[in-house]
Parts: structure tokens; C-alpha cells; sequence
């Protein structure tokens, strides 16, 4: 059985951004990188499934420049038994459909049985790549996965709906699947793990070769939100809080 698990590297949350000299996506610059907190579920899963069906390869495949590759060394080290790495330095500038169109060109003659991805990334959010990967190769996919149960000829999963309400989903292989917070509880790498997985194979791929599909959609404009001011807190009597309201409602607004 062979699996795929797709893995962005991602700038920490924590970090402070600053909108790029085009003005259409965040400055690299000053940036500490982690693994797309989903993809860390849908590398756990994909060693999971490893663990409980046994005979399983599975590979994780990142798409950036050099510096994704020591990100990708914490998915070996989790358990992944081999990485690719799409060398593709211009990753930031390309829409969800093109990034599918990659991932699903170095995917379509590999005869994966399941395909992990994150339900979205955080820096970007589309919440599309996924998908898109599934429809351009013709096979089953599943979006928004809470838990998973797979064999070797099908997958049965709990998929998240709005108020807390899950659908039960039986899906025969092959399938993709992306991967929502709380499907399972990413495991540390143990120093062993990470010896042993500074041995693996890490494979890197030119990325012009699988760049098959043209863009449909460009960044106009990034920014920052401004922020407001805060609110008032009005303190005193009934009588007298009616009246000051009734003043910064005439001064402020256009209610009254």
C-alpha cells in the first residue's frame, strides 16, 4: 500500500509580517518557518495508517525552496519513509490550482492508494489544493476528516460539519483525504527518529517539470487590516448614561 502525504513549510503565526515590496503577499524576510500545523495531522495519520496495516510506504512531498527540506526532515522523523521535494523557489506566487496541478503531476503514475493533505494551509487559508488534487486525478476525495479508519480497500472516516454535527463516509481506494485539527495528536520526534531519518532518502525534483496547468486567478493586493479605536465604556446613573449615548450617537454616527 502506498501513501502520499502533501506538507507545506509555513511561516509561525507568531511572527511579525510585513507586506512584500509588491504589495501581494508577506515579506520572507526575519521569518521563523514550521510545518503547516494541519499537515502535521495528515503526517500523523499517514504513519498511523503505517503502524496499524503494515506493509505501507509512505512518502511526503513539499513544494519551495532549499530551506523546506528541514521541515520536511521532521515529517521523516515522525515517520515518513522517504521525502520529495519540488524545487520550486516561486511557491509563494502560485494560485491553489497550479499548486494542484503540481502535486497531481508528480502523483498521477506513482498508483498512490490514499493521499493526506492539511484542510488548508495557514498562511494562505484557501482550503482548495486538496480537492482540486483529487478532481484533476479522477479519484475519490473526502474533505475535513475528524477521524479515519482504512484497510486496503477502502477508508471509513468522520468528516466535520457545522454545529458540531460529523457525517460518516465509507470511500473505496483510491481516495484523498485532507486532515482538520483534532484528528489525532502529532507525536515529537525522538532523537533516534531523528538519526535515523538524516539517512532516508530525501529526493529533490525540478519544479518546471510538473508545472502543467496555468494560473486562473492573481493576487491583486495584500495589507494589513487598520485597526480601530477601542470601545467607549460609559459609567454613571441610568438618566445620565441615556443622555451621553444619545450625544455620541448624534456626534459619530448618522443613527439619529
Amino acid at each position: 500500500m502506498k501513501l502520499l502525504v502533501c506538507m507545506k513549510q509555513v511561516p509561525d503565526m507568531e511572527s511579525k509580517f510585513q507586506i512584500d515590496g509588491n504589495g501581494t503577499w508577506y515579506s520572507l524576510e526575519d521569518l521563523a518557518w514550521r510545518m503547516n500545523e494541519y499537515d502535521e495531522y495528515s503526517v500523523e495519520q499517514a504513519v498511523l495508517i503505517k503502524e496499524q496495516l503494515g506493509d505501507v510506504d509512505v512518502t511526503v512531498l513539499s513544494i519551495g525552496s532549499d530551506k523546506v527540506k528541514e521541515t520536511m526532515k521532521k515529517a521523516l522523523a515522525m515517520g515518513c519513509d522517504r521525502g520529495v521535494h519540488i524545487d520550486d523557489a516561486n511557491v509563494f506566487t502560485r494560485e491553489p490550482y497550479e499548486i494542484a496541478g503540481i502535486i497531481a503531476e508528480f502523483a498521477k503514475d506513482k498508483g498512490f492508494d490514499v493521499i493526506l493533505t492539511g484542510m488548508q494551509s495557514q498562511d494562505r487559508g484557501s482550503g482548495q489544493v486538496g480537492l482540486l488534487v483529487a478532481e484533476m486525478l479522477d479519484i475519490a476525495s473526502v474533505s475535513t476528516i475528524v477521524s479515519c479508519c482504512c484497510t486496503s480497500e477502502d477508508v471509513e472516516v468522520a468528516r466535520e460539519l457545522e454545529g458540531g454535527i460529523k457525517a460518516k463516509i465509507k470511500v473505496k481506494l483510491p481516495a484523498l483525504l485532507t486532515c482538520q485539527l483534532g484528528l489525532n495528536v502529532p507525536r515529537y520526534p525522538t532523537l533516534p527518529n531523528i538519526m535515523k531519518a538524516k539517512k532516508k532518502e530525501l529526493l529533490t525534483l525540478p519544479g518546471e517539470d510538473f508545472l502543467q496547468v496555468a494560473p486562473r486567478m492573481t493576487t491583486e493586493a495584500m495589507f494589513i487590516p487598520e485597526k480601530k479605536a477601542g470601545g467607549i465604556i460609559l459609567e454613571g446613573d441610568e438618566n445620565e448614561l441615556a443622555d451621553k449615548l444619545i450625544a455620541i450617537l448624534k456626534e459619530k454616527t448618522a443613527v439619529l
